[in-house]
């Protein structure tokens, strides 16, 4: 599942090119990862190169949207109106891909009733009227860490059983509910890492093994 999103943006940027076909050792180097493994990720999808041709790259982008879900909107709020909800509020490439925002909510006054990216900002206590007005079942938390938990609640109380947190906190939600973080100090830290072994290793210091991390681009 981490991998498509990866293999779909890279077979849209392909079609766009006028690409027609792609083989599996041609996605897998744009992709960063091994031939086989995309061929068996692909597999699971039902969809087998031909030898010699490859895979047709809008049939194969057709696949992987359906996949995905993508072959219809999925609309989404955002809980918190700050610079950070602000910022995503705003971002087009959201309802570009099929993730059109629903509405915009937050506890502060100052807030309330000002348009971001062409949303206006309504009363936190407004958000299950537009869960339940515009069908959602995504939500974005964009909240400081303090009120991350109380945002949750009032998500899933709502009705949405999907959850992108970008407040770095542990969220606590009833089972059968997905939740999904993006923890931006953590990302660096694991960069930091990296370049803390590069350093290292160009000074000819020891390294010791560590385990492959799942699911990161690169490994230790």
């Amino acid at each position: 599942m981490a991998r498509l999103p990866v293999y779909l943006q890279i077979l849209v940027d392909q079609a766009e090119a006028g690409v027609a076909n792609i083989s599996s050792e041609g996605l897998a180097e744009l992709a960063g990862v091994n031939a086989a493994k995309v061929r068996k990720d692909l597999s699971y999808l039902g969809s087998y190169g031909t030898r010699g041709v490859g895979y047709e790259v809008d049939y194969l982008v057709y696949q992987i949207r359906r996949e995905l879900g993508l072959d219809h909107d999925w609309p989404v709020v955002i809980v918190g109106a700050g610079n950070l909800g602000q910022a995503l509020a705003g971002y087009g490439g959201f309802t570009d891909r099929g993730f059109p925002v629903a509405g915009i909510v937050d506890i502060d006054d100052d807030k309330v009733d000002t348009v971001v990216g062409g949303a206006r900002v309504r009363p936190l206590d407004e958000l299950p009227q537009i869960v339940a007005g515009r069908n959602v079942s995504i939500g974005v938390i964009a909240t400081p860490p303090a009120s991350a938990q109380d945002a949750a609640d009032r998500l899933v109380k709502a009705g949405v059983t999907s959850i992108l947190n970008f407040a770095p906190v542990v969220l606590s939600v009833p089972i059968g509910i997905t939740i999904r973080k993006v923890d931006l100090a953590v990302e660096l830290q694991i960069l930091s890492y990296h370049e803390q072994r590069r350093a290292t290793a160009q000074s000819g210091g020891q390294l010791h093994a560590v385990p492959n991390e799942p699911g990161r681009g690169a490994t230790a």
